[in-house]
């Protein structure tokens, strides 16, 4: 038996990415992890166990080439119209898609996060 435990973003800018998540989802830091050349930040959203560890190293300063960026993390919004709202005053959100009722925000590294209603 296996379950989720957490999902990794490396960061360019470790304290903007996690106000930016603060910011943008309330997701807040859960523990930290400092070693010779990296940090290690699990945010958490004060609900579930699951969490998003964001890890900084001293050695990469570029921006990560995320490629196609055929990948994301997918959040539920308890009021998509709130959340929406936020997201669009913040200027991160970067595709629409009406018909399905969903929408991405984007994270200051480019990584996209699905932003899906509570159903």
């Amino acid at each position: 038996m296996f379950k989720f435990n957490h999902f990794n973003f490396n960061v360019v800018d470790l304290e903007k990415s996690i106000k930016f998540y603060k910011e943008a989802l309330g997701f807040e830091p859960v523990r930290e992890i400092n070693g010779e050349g990296f940090k290690l930040v699990f945010l958490g959203d004060g609900t579930q166990n699951f969490q998003l560890e964001l890890t900084w190293l001293e050695d990469h300063p570029q921006p990560y080439d995320l490629g196609e960026v055929e990948f994301h993390l997918a959040v539920t919004a308890d009021d998509m119209e709130a959340a929406r709202k936020k997201h669009e005053e913040m200027g991160c959100i970067c595709y629409v898609n009406d018909r399905m009722g969903i929408y991405f925000i984007e994270d200051p590294d480019g990584y996209w996060i699905e932003i899906v209603p509570k159903r």
